[in-house]
């Protein structure tokens, strides 16, 4: 199990373009400065609520640049 800093170093290092997570606290926790990866954080783990909200899921990946963060607000 990788710690958050270590998990995000990792997947930019495997050439990932996007970090979704249900970590809230991830842009507390972390110096995100300079990342590669577009990091989209989800208001819940709530998979039946996310599944009815794809589309704005679909949005913020559509949105997401190196570095950037986006809050996906799940009704």
């Amino acid at each position: 199990m990788l710690s958050n800093g270590n998990l995000l170093s990792a997947a930019e290092a495997d050439g990932f373009d996007v970090l979704m997570t249900t970590d809230q606290n991830l842009r507390y926790q972390q110096n995100l400065a300079g990342r590669r990866l577009a990091i989209i954080v989800l208001s819940t783990t709530n998979w039946r609520r996310i599944k009815l909200h794809m589309s704005l899921v679909a949005e913020a990946l559509a949105r997401a640049a190196p570095g950037a963060l986006i809050e996906v607000s799940i009704p």
